[in-house]
């Protein structure tokens, strides 16, 4: 939502500011130094990346321009989760985590958290780790390698599309200066020409320079650090499970556990000790 409301901002205050100023918009209206732009930055794309980061690409800019959902709420849900899925552990024993773990769609556990069996990357992340626990043989210190391992391979690939918006971003104003030295030599063949033929192709080749230096530091520029920081919330909620799941290894109780991750949650969005405790507890009456 904020996405959307800063690009909103970004083209107000420059359309703005060139109407007070008493500018014509339809001179900015330059349909070829668009496809001189834009197609230039997406066969650069297409260039520097395969397929699978491209398609990241177009899902992280996506899911940017929503409200970022790793929120007090979410992770408050998520502790409810790690309690409940400790609490069977230990009531059922480690054994019965198996048939969680296999068939996550079917648990007595996962089911009553439909957004994080949604989460894909987060499932596997926890019904892998869970899956060493229970074979046994396995730990803290191993467990906790794991999921750090884990932790870095999902953060590297996270971040290729991220490195991937930020290098096309870059690229904008120097294809903006392609579009504007094409426009000049436009302009020196009509040399000669009417004085108002010759004002209009010397405005579209200056508008080609103006929109990729906009469209590089008020576009796409933002996108690609929102993204990044969109990751790094990623990264944070990531760490929370890590850290609740290898205190219950060490042998913790499932409160404690849970708090140990409580702990590790980014204190803008971290609820309280009593927020959970009730939450723990509405999950252990469920």
């Amino acid at each position: 939502m904020f996405a959307i409301l800063g690009l909103l901002v970004v083209f107000g205050a420059v359309i703005g500011g060139y109407l007070l100023e008493h500018g014509n918009l339809h001179v900015l209206f330059q349909p070829a130094e668009l496809v001189i732009i834009g197609g230039a930055a997406l066969g650069s794309l297409l260039v520097a990346n395969p397929l699978p980061v491209i398609i990241r690409v177009l899902k992280g800019l996506g899911g940017i321009l929503g409200s970022d959902p790793y929120n007090r709420a979410f992770y408050l849900d998520s502790l409810k989760m790690l309690f409940a899925l400790f609490q069977r552990a230990r009531k059922d024993g480690l054994v019965k985590l198996e048939e969680d773990v296999d068939h996550p769609d079917k648990s007595q556990v996962f089911t009553k958290y439909p957004k994080f069996l949604k989460d894909h990357h987060a499932l596997h992340f926890v019904c892998d780790t869970v899956r060493s626990v229970v074979s046994g043989g396995v730990g803290h210190f191993e467990v906790d390698q794991m999921m750090e391992i884990d932790m870095e391979v999902h953060h590297h690939e996270a971040g290729q599309p991220v490195s991937a918006l930020t290098t096309v971003a870059d690229s904008l104003p120097g294809l903006g200066i392609v579009a504007a030295v094409l426009g000049v030599v436009i302009t020196m063949g009509a040399l000669g020409g009417p004085p108002e033929e010759i004002g209009h192709k010397v405005a579209a080749a200056l508008v080609g320079t103006f929109l990729g230096i906009l469209m590089c530091y008020g576009v796409f520029g933002p996108l690609a650090a929102l993204m990044g920081k969109r990751n790094d919330s990623a990264a944070h909620y990531y760490q929370v499970l890590r850290v609740a799941i290898v205190a219950f290894v060490k042998g913790l109780s499932p409160i404690l556990a849970v708090e140990f991750g409580r702990r590790a949650i980014p204190h803008s969005v971290r609820p309280t000790f009593k927020q959970m405790e009730e939450a723990c507890r509405q999950s252990n009456k469920a």
